[in-house]
Order: C-alpha cells, then structure tokens, then sequence
C-alpha cells in the first residue's frame, strides 16, 4: 500500500518523529513536495486534492483529517494521493497559529469573546475533551453516570467557533494553494515528459549508431545467401 512502511517503528519512536521527522521538516516539506509533483494525473485535479488538503488542516477534526481531506477530494473529483499529502501543511509547528486563527475569526463571527490565552491552552482543551468522551463512553458501557458538562463547554468555547472560524482562512489558503500549484505541477510535467522523451531518443540513436558500427549483423538477421554459379558444362 501507499505511505507503508517496511520497517515497524517502536511507538516511541513513531511518536517522536511526528512531532520532529528526521531530516526536519523542511526535508519533509521537499519529500511531500516531490511526491506530489510526481503523480501521475492532470494538474487540475492534482491541485484540488492539494485544496482539498489544505482546507482540512483548518478544520478541528484532529486524528481523521485524512478521512475529511479524502471526502473533500472525493466531492471535488480531486486527487485523493494529494489530498492526503496535502494535510501535512498542518503539522506541530503550525497547528497552533492555524488554531489560533480560526478561533479568532469564529469568535469575531459568531459575536462571543474568545478564551485567554488561547495559543496556550489550546491543546490541552482537546486533550481534556479527547479524554472526557472516552470517559462517558466508559460510562455509558459500564452504566455508571455520565457527564457531558467538559465536553459542552469545549464545543461552545473550542470547537464550534473553530470549526466555523476555520472556513475563511482555509478557503484563502486552499485557494491560494490551487492557484499556485496549477501552473507549477503543469511546467514540471511538461519539462519531465521532455526530460524523459529526450533520453529515449539517445537510447534510440545510440542503438542504431552501434548497429551501424557493429562488424556483426544486428542478432536475429541472416546474412545474405550467395547462390552458386553453375557453369556450363561443354
């Protein structure tokens, strides 16, 4: 399958590289990037599974946006491959101000007053709530009382606001990220094909100049057969 790995990593180690791959994640960036660039589809639909990618790390669906981004990329008739590529825009260096941001605009939206220190408590709000529902599904399957009060407080507060905040500025950045890519994945294809049709073309010509040059017949030819000559006989 795509993105498998052929060596099983410990957990640990799995967890560190997330939040810092090897190389960094610049070196990341230019993998994502080449793998992108790379597929083997028209531009057009290359650069909506990338909207698609890119609209999905302004959402707070943390832990599915491969889920959403291929949904998106389905509706769109985009690149699935690039969408999914496309959600590593959203990655520990950038979650918090991409946060930050979507959670302004839903509060200026919406009319409310956003939560302080929102850059700082942001994560632990999720974590909180992550933690809260499997609290209550515990409780609904053991049948002890559940409550819902963390979890409301984080929808009004946190996710609603996100959630509608994150609209905007994901358009903007998609759009912007569409706009772009277009014109670049076109170009490289374009200069690929060419790259690639020019090597042929040696491989050719240097085959025929060796044939040419080559004291033996070409394997799989015959030489010309001589017929005798019959002389007369007197």
């Amino acid at each position: 399958m795509v993105f498998r790995r052929r060596d099983r990593r410990p957990p640990l180690r799995a967890a560190a590289e997330f939040l810092w791959p090897r190389g960094g994640w610049g070196r990341a960036f230019l993998y994502v990037k080449h793998r992108i660039r790379r597929l083997p589809d028209h531009p057009e639909r290359i650069a909506r599974g990338i909207w698609a990618g890119l609209f999905t790390t302004f959402t707070p669906f943390y832990g599915v946006h491969f889920i959403v981004a291929a949904t998106i990329a389905r509706v769109m008739n985009g690149n699935m491959l690039a969408a999914l590529s496309a959600t590593f825009f959203g990655n520990p260096l950038t979650y918090v101000p991409i946060g930050v941001i979507s959670l302004q605009t839903g509060h200026w939206l919406l009319g409310s007053q956003p939560v302080a220190e929102v850059d700082d408590t942001l994560a632990d709000k999720f974590l909180a709530a992550g933690w809260d529902l499997w609290y209550n599904v515990y409780a609904v399957a053991t049948g002890t009382p559940v409550d819902w009060t963390g979890l409301k407080v984080f929808y009004d507060e946190v996710f609603y606001p996100y959630m509608i905040g994150g609209i905007i500025p994901g358009i903007i950045v998609a759009t912007v990220g569409y706009m772009l890519s277009v014109p670049l994945i076109r170009t490289y294809q374009q200069r690929r094909r060419r790259k690639i049709k020019a090597k042929f073309d040696a491989i050719k010509k240097r085959a025929e100049l060796e044939a040419v040059n080559s004291p033996h017949p070409p394997r799989g030819t015959q030489p010309p057969s001589r017929t005798p000559k019959i002389g007369r006989t007197e």
